[in-house]
């Protein structure tokens, strides 16, 4: 049967079996890697003698998320609704946008689309970062370096950060699709001088992770999160050994605070080191150590002297108080982040209360500054709790 198939898309679509070719069992569609670039030749079990398990045709992780069990939404989704759908036997064809179920009880053939149109595919954004970069591309990705970019890459990972506040929503996925074009425009970057590219790219975490993970992929055991963060750091030490035993001897042994950025917000860098200490041991063993250290940096910093003094047990003391929140299984940044906003908001409260009086902040008293704040605080209970 596939042979007749082949014969008649040759004809008609001018089909090259030579350049690539994907033949998927209609029932197999949402289980299946399909790369819109390739042509596609979709069969129904029937007509090949295959037996497909309907319980067990698990969706293509990455393209789960929604309506996965439903073979034409996955077409649709990674196909123009205008691309044209061949039907063998038949004079007239359909579209993608027009497919329905009963459609994939017969074969069809589905031409490979323009690499422009390869949106939804891991390939698109690759093609179109490289297509922009070329001679008669456009002149601002022409001007781009991996030290151009360092600013955006940086504003598009804190836009994913306020994004996450919201949920699992269209505005994430557009803002983490803004963050994946910077992985990418830097591996274009590095393929354009031979170094690595996206296929580097994936292959470096994925393998990074299988390895870090023998509890799932391999016979290691971690029954909890505190066993997955130790055995993670254990796997990282041993790496760190390895590429020292492979160096001349003569660079230093890695530390375990080693591939923390330094460009990271303080707060944060600061919550990786305490943890990436403890998963090899050194913490506190309760929070009433670290309690006791808070007491004893703000009695240092009361009894400091000089600014450069102050500064030094300022920062002592924040730093403590990091490990107040990581003891606590609170994210520092994200509290902070938290403590900035409802300052933001109340006192914006307060201003609008002063214009409502008809006086400027600059004027009004300390107590008369506080009478208002604790006014802004009252009114947020009251709205907490209408």
């Amino acid at each position: 049967m596939l042979d007749a198939l082949l014969a008649e898309a040759r004809l008609r679509w001018r089909l090259d079996p030579a350049a690539g070719l994907a033949v998927v069992v209609a029932e197999r569609l949402v289980a299946t890697p399909i790369e819109p670039l390739v042509p596609l030749l979709v069969v129904p079990a029937s007509r090949v003698r295959a037996t497909v398990d309907d319980a067990r045709v698990v969706p293509l992780a990455g393209r789960h998320g929604h309506a996965a069990g439903d073979p034409v939404s996955v077409l649709r989704r990674l196909y123009p609704a205008d691309h044209a759908v061949g039907r063998f036997g038949l004079a007239d064809g359909t579209t993608v946008g027009a497919l329905t179920e009963g459609d994939l009880a017969e074969p069809l053939y589905l031409a490979p689309v323009a690499p422009v149109a390869d949106v939804a595919s891991p390939w698109g954004m690759p093609w179109i970062s490289a297509r922009l970069r070329e001679p008669d591309g456009c002149p601002w990705d022409q001007e781009q370096t991996h030290e151009s970019l360092r600013n955006h890459l940086l504003e598009e990972a804190y836009e994913v950060y306020d994004a996450l506040a919201g949920g699992a929503t269209p505005e994430l996925a557009g803002e983490l699709g803004d963050l994946l074009l910077q992985v990418v425009l830097h591996a274009q970057l590095a393929a354009e001088q031979g170094v690595f590219d996206m296929t580097d790219v994936w292959a470096a975490i994925a393998s990074k992770i299988v390895r870090r993970h023998p509890h799932v992929f391999g016979e290691s055991e971690a029954r909890t999160a505190a066993d997955v963060s130790r055995q993670w750091e254990r796997i990282k030490a041993g790496e760190r050994a390895e590429a020292a035993a492979a160096g001349d001897g003569s660079a230093p042994a890695k530390s375990a605070l080693d591939g923390i950025s330094r460009s990271l917000p303080s707060l944060a860098a600061s919550q990786e080191m305490q943890d990436r200490a403890a998963n090899i041991g050194y913490d506190w063993p309760t929070i009433d150590g670290v309690l006791d250290k808070v007491r004893e940096e703000v009695g240092e910093l009361v009894e400091a002297e000089t600014l450069e003094h102050r500064t030094e047990e300022l920062g002592d003391l924040l730093f403590v108080l990091v490990n107040v929140g990581r003891k606590s299984g609170i994210e520092v940044e994200a509290a902070l982040r938290a403590a900035n906003e409802k300052f933001r908001r109340r006192f914006r409260h307060v201003e609008l209360a002063a214009a409502a009086q008809g006086v400027a902040l600059r004027d009004l008293s300390f107590e008369e500054l506080d009478a208002l704040w604790d006014a802004a605080k009252a009114d947020e209970r009251r709205e907490a709790t209408a």
